[in-house]
Parts: structure tokens; C-alpha cells; sequence
């Protein structure tokens, strides 16, 4: 089976290709050929003779086509301008975001392809009122372009999949925490960076109240619902093809208070708070509190604390401190 990972070339898709070439696990069939598209790639990706690596931009028409006439069996659409970055340029995010994606839907249509296909989605959907709890039937109702962008997808994707034109399924991410590598443009970077930083020798801040809470996941997690999520056979899911993944409700303060206990004083003393009105604009409209029951049901799997979302990061990133010796 060909297998094709949009925005294969950021983290989240080299570790769901690496872990695709090593384990499998695919229920559709053995992979013939993974196919990673991004407009870069580090230098560092996985060997094996299977592993095709193009280099791309995902909103070029022809290179899709040319793509998707490989007849790929499943596709995982990672491929995105961040939250941040698609707040501040509305053209660069509705290019990518949703342009480009309904492009892929169209050529899975004419070219009538009608491949399976994994949608990285966000809890960015989501706005307003932080206080409710978010139910499998809370309605969409996005404080920013990039939560807006993602909704579109999502309608389109449970659309052209009662079509029969695709078997698509959207699943709405937490933050993802700990993202390796440098901060980037996304609102929710810091959520990252008061981990990874400090973790590396570097201060970090954070630009919300400490007591903020964050709907989180790590990508251990995230990973194994990507691959559980392409696995699940389409009649279960009917034409609700959308899930809220299981995540983690915490704090930054807690997060910060578990860091220093896997490690010391010294580490957490880094971190500071540094207010940002941008910043906030976005992410206090995020609800941290959710009810995931239908994907609970489904199968889907989540981390039990900060604990071990900290801990996986430093097992993956190969970091030691003396209260792991």
C-alpha cells in the first residue's frame, strides 16, 4: 500500500513515518511506499528503501496530481500554516489551510481516488466561553483564522466523505506538548517552550497567567491516534467524521511544578512570566476542559499528567538528569 504524509517534513510527520517503517500497524496493509511532502525537510530523516521524501509545496496543483495519480491507499493531511503566523497573514492561511486542502479534495474527486484520509484538525475550533465543558455535539466557534480554516476542512471532509469521493476523518489536536526543535510561530509554542528550553539550559517564557489551563497531548500520544484513527473501519464512523481526542487539562503552573520535580529549582528558575496581549487575544479563548466520550469509546488514548508528558519528551530527546541516574 502507498502511503502519502502531508507536512512530512515537520516532527510530528518524521516521527509518525518512522514509526509507519518500523511497526506498521496499518490494518489497510503492508506499506509499499511512504511518501513524506513538505516545502523543507531537516537533515536527519528516516533510511529505508520504501521512504520517498518530495520536496514540495502542498498547494501546487501539479505536484498533487502528480501525487495522488500514484493511487495512494491512505493519506495523513499534517500540512498547515501555524495558528499564530495564519492570524497575522490571513492570504498565507487561506492558501494552505483551506484553499490547498480543498485542492487535495477536488483531485481525490476528478481523479476518483477515494483514498482514506487522516485530518490533523484543532481544538483552535473552539472559542468563547472557557468555562464549558466541550461535549462531542458542542458546535465550532473559532476565535481565530486559523481555528476558522481547520472548521471549513472539517465540513468539507465529512461532506466529499458521505459523497464517497474520500474516507476522511478529522481529528481536532490538543496542544501538542513537547514539540522538539526551536519555538515556532504557533500561539501555543510556549506551551512547549517552558519545558523544552529550560530542559536544554535556556530561559523560557510563558505569556498567559500561570494559572491558565491548557488541553494537552503529547506526541507519543498524538502518534498512536494518528495510526489508530486511519485504522478505524469507515462504518463505524457513519458521516460524523470529526473527534475530539482524549487529552490532558493542566496548568501552566503545574506544568512548571512537575518539571521541577523531575529535575530542580534550577531548571524551573529559567521560566518567567511575560505578558502578551497578542498572545492572549487567542489562546485564553481556548476551552481546556473536554468530555471526549466518543472517542474514548472509539479507542483513542491520552496521557494521565504532566508528569508523563515530561518524562516521554525526555526518554524520546534523550535528556538525563540526576533524578533519572
Amino acid at each position: 500500500m502507498h502511503v502519502v504524509i502531508l507536512g512530512g517534513g515537520g516532527f510530528i510527520g518524521l516521527k509518525l513515518a518512522k514509526k509507519l517503517l518500523e511497526d506498521g500497524g496499518l490494518v489497510m496493509g503492508e506499506i509499499t511506499q511512504l511518501t513524506l511532502v513538505d516545502i523543507a525537510f531537516p537533515d536527519l530523516v528516516p533510511k529505508d528503501p520504501r521512504l520517498e521524501c518530495l520536496k514540495a509545496d502542498f498547494s501546487d496543483e501539479p505536484t498533487m496530481r502528480e501525487v495522488l495519480q500514484k493511487q495512494p491507499g491512505l493519506i495523513f493531511h499534517l500540512a498547515a500554516i501555524v495558528s499564530g503566523e495564519a492570524e497575522k497573514n490571513l492570504d498565507l492561511g487561506m492558501r494552505i489551510n483551506f484553499h490547498a486542502s480543498l485542492q487535495l479534495l477536488e483531485l481525490c474527486r476528478t481523479i476518483a481516488l477515494n483514498p482514506r484520509i487522516v485530518f490533523a484538525s484543532s481544538v483552535a475550533v473552539f472559542g468563547g466561553d472557557v468555562d464549558r465543558v466541550i461535549l462531542d455535539d458542542t458546535g465550532a466557534k473559532p476565535r481565530s483564522s486559523y481555528g476558522t480554516q481547520k472548521a471549513m476542512v472539517e465540513l468539507l471532509v465529512n461532506d466529499y466523505s458521505r459523497r464517497g469521493f474520500i474516507d476522511g476523518r478529522s481529528l481536532r489536536l490538543p496542544t501538542i506538548t513537547v514539540r522538539p526543535g526551536k519555538p515556532n510561530a504557533a500561539t501555543s509554542s510556549f506551551v512547549s517552550s517552558i519545558i523544552r528550553e529550560p530542559l536544554n539550559g535556556k530561559a523560557a517564557t510563558y505569556p498567559v497567567p500561570s494559572e491558565t489551563e491548557v488541553w494537552i497531548q503529547s506526541p507519543r500520544r498524538v502518534i498512536q491516534n494518528f495510526i489508530h484513527a486511519a485504522n478505524i473501519d469507515e462504518k463505524i464512523l457513519g458521516d460524523d467524521r470529526v473527534i475530539n481526542l482524549p487529552g490532558l487539562t493542566t496548568t501552566i503552573q503545574e506544568m512548571i511544578q512537575s518539571l521541577e520535580q523531575m529535575t530542580s529549582p534550577d531548571v524551573t528558575r529559567l521560566i518567567s512570566y511575560e505578558s502578551d496581549e497578542f498572545l492572549q487575544s487567542i489562546v485564553l479563548t481556548w476551552p481546556p476542559n473536554f468530555d471526549p466520550q466518543r472517542a474514548n469509546t472509539l479507542g483513542f488514548v491520552s496521557d494521565s499528567s504532566s508528569e508523563e508528558i515530561i518524562r516521554s519528551y525526555m526518554e524520546d530527546e534523550e535528556i538525563m538528569y540526576p533524578s533519572d541516574l
